[in-house]
């Protein structure tokens, strides 16, 4: 676990994520470098959706749900947590965030502001609770991604 650890703090930073899941991430996915882009990350973990196009006919279905289920699943659970307005950080991610660099800690901080309104602005357009927590899931491996890469901008 030692050799994880630095990883694994930086990961539970973001609101849905604690140990268990972070070491998860780290161990499952191993190496996030072999991503060049967010995207090609989310295409890894089967998180983009699918597409049958024919001539000038355009069809997207579903997410493709190509790679790791176990990574996934975990981010479909956690993006669950940001249904809720973040109005405020809970003592427990306060805690998490502690010792870390003001940049990780930014990062993160943009990154649940951003998925929480995500949640509530497809929840508005009623679009079905399935599809936005699919939807946050996805925009939250790019952010895991950039965390686990250096890329926080």
């Amino acid at each position: 676990m030692k050799e994880f650890s630095e990883e694994v703090a930086k990961l539970k930073c973001f609101k849905g994520i604690s140990t268990q899941t972070a070491l998860a991430f780290v161990t499952e996915v191993e190496d996030f470098q072999r991503s060049p882009t967010a995207r090609s990350f989310m295409a890894y973990l089967g998180l983009v959706t699918s597409e049958h196009s024919s001539g000038g006919r355009r069809v997207q279905g579903g997410i493709t749900k190509a790679g790791n289920r176990h990574v996934r699943s975990l981010l479909v659970e956690s993006s669950w947590h940001f249904r809720y307005p973040f109005v405020q950080k809970s003592r427990a991610l306060k805690e998490r965030q502690q010792h870390q660099d003001i940049a990780i800690v930014s990062y993160a901080n943009k990154a649940n502001n951003r998925l929480t309104r995500k949640f509530s602005k497809m929840t508005y357009r009623n679009k079905s609770t399935k599809t936005t927590v699919v939807a946050v899931a996805r925009e939250m491996s790019g952010f895991v991604w950039g965390m686990m890469t250096g890329n926080i901008v």
